[in-house]
């Protein structure tokens, strides 16, 4: 194939790859709006549709006993590993139409680009039924069962309506038991994921595609600011012990701190202030911090940085200063070896951009049993887990020239190649 015919090609399956993801967009839980949770009932019309996509090609989907969907693309060598290529099915409330689905989506478009041509490894589709933690606050669900970290605690969580995650995997007519076989095997050798950035990173650079070297770790903390509530009108400003105030003092030098550490964000994005009264001196304020990197040391140095502050602003106004963490996620460093991979593969039409992930995504659970990587695409004006989400049809080109670079490129690395019965 010419080059000019490689980027028709390309250019092709790109514009396809948007039709797709409105047409997966379109089976939602409300009207009106995208919202598609674990195993709900329009997760049923996803799969079907999938399925209409990967029948050309030879292959059959099924649905593991947590309702990842799963088809392969054989080889014709004896022995060979399986390369796992996909991304999440599921979205948030008021979603936009790429989030997790574009993986999927480009994964089955990478297939369509090969033009029937097998590798010397087959490639597993996997469309994850959970990533986001809508339904039942917790995430991860579909790739967890592929690492084997489904256990019965988690199985019992409710949601809203009081359905646990066994009950949602039975009425979807699955069985929790078969949970288990859901594990990849020794086959799998790597997983790729394809996902837009979720941010204003790669615009700001003009760049299409960057190259994830690692998806940041975080930590989630409660700070909760203890003064004396009293009444705001009778009460002088010299004698006060104001929570509010003093909280205010803290956020604005969690922000200042934070655009002094390269890489490290760090937000309050929460704040509940009690009695909570127009007229009443707050006496406590609680507030939420969550602090990302991809570096660990760097991450635990500020959050350090941050309590040390609170602790000095607090002493500083009279007021007492708790603090609970909710959440210490260590970073997940990316497969270096698939990383320079991606890396060569994308400079074959642009320039390569390393960066980390500030979110976390299903990537992060596989790269604790195999060599995992993430490509990731521009997002317009950063907008993410909203309608106004977008990826331009010339992005999507450059990612699918990408992918089939480098799935050519995995032919010839000796992680990819057929296995001895020894080995």
């Amino acid at each position: 194939m010419t080059l000019t015919q490689r980027t028709a090609n390309a250019a092709r399956l790109a514009e396809q790859a948007v039709v797709r993801c409105r047409k997966l967009a379109s089976f939602s839980e409300d009207v009106g709006s995208l919202r598609r949770t674990f195993l709900s009932p329009p997760m049923r019309d996803v799969h079907r549709e999938i399925g209409t996509w990967l029948a050309p090609l030879g292959m059959k989907t099924r649905i593991d006993a947590v309702g990842n969907l799963r088809a392969i693309y054989p080889t014709f060598a004896p022995s060979a590993p399986r390369l796992l290529i996909g991304s999440h099915l599921d979205t948030v409330p008021n979603a936009g139409i790429y989030d997790g689905m574009l993986g999927v989506v480009l994964a089955v478009a990478l297939l369509e680009g090969l033009e029937g041509q097998h590798l010397p490894y087959a490639i597993e589709v996997v469309g994850f039924s959970e990533e986001e933690g809508v339904r039942f606050g917790i995430p991860f669900i579909g790739s967890r069962a592929l690492v084997g970290r489904i256990d019965d605690a988690l199985l019992e969580k409710a949601d809203a309506s009081g359905v646990s995650v066994r009950n949602a995997i039975e009425q979807f007519g699955l069985d929790p038991a078969e949970i288990p076989h859901a594990v990849i095997d020794k086959d799998v050798c790597a997983y790729i994921e394809f996902h837009i950035e979720q941010g204003p990173v790669l615009e700001n650079l003009a760049m299409p595609l960057g190259v994830v070297e690692a998806i940041a770790g975080q930590t989630r903390m409660d700070f909760v600011f203890t003064g004396r509530a009293n009444h705001a009108g009778t009460t002088p400003m010299n004698l006060r012990f104001d929570a509010m105030a003093g909280a205010a003092e803290w956020i604005i030098a969690v922000e200042r701190t934070a655009k002094s550490i390269s890489d490290l964000v760090a937000t309050v994005g929460s704040v509940n202030a009690k009695p909570g009264a127009t007229n009443v001196i707050a006496g406590e304020v609680r507030a939420t911090l969550d602090v990302r990197h991809s570096k660990d040391d760097h991450r635990s140095r500020a959050v350090e940085q941050f309590t040390h502050s609170a602790q000095e602003i607090a002493r500083s106004r009279g007021l007492s200063i708790s603090t609970t963490t909710r959440l210490n996620q260590p970073a997940v460093p990316m497969s270096a070896t698939l990383t320079a991979q991606i890396e060569h593969a994308i400079g074959d039409g642009c320039v390569p951009h390393r960066m980390a992930s500030g979110a976390g995504h299903d990537a992060m659970i596989l790269a604790e049993k195999l060599p995992s990587a993430m490509i990731f695409l521009r997002t317009p004006n950063g907008v993410s887990h909203d309608p106004a989400e977008s990826v331009s049809v010339a992005d999507l080109a450059k990612a699918i020239e990408c992918g089939l670079q480098l799935l050519h490129q995995l032919s010839s690395h000796s992680l990819f190649q057929p296995r001895t019965p020894s080995a």
